[in-house]
């Protein structure tokens, strides 16, 4: 499922980071961020995934 989230927030950057955290700021952020430019999209989701995945291994 990880790799998914990453293709999708490589190829249509708010649906990675809808699947990680439904409907939020961070997606609002992305929606924005998408339209004024593909790239910044991407980092910003691959950022949120990452991050996403460091606070989930710190729960456990």
């Amino acid at each position: 499922m990880k790799f998914i989230r990453i293709l999708l927030a490589i190829l249509v950057p708010p649906i990675g980071v809808f699947m990680t955290a439904g409907v939020s700021s961070a997606l609002f952020i992305n929606i924005g961020l998408t339209l004024l430019g593909w790239v910044p999209g991407v980092i910003h989701a691959l950022w949120f995934l990452q991050k996403a995945d460091e606070r989930q291994d710190a729960a456990y």
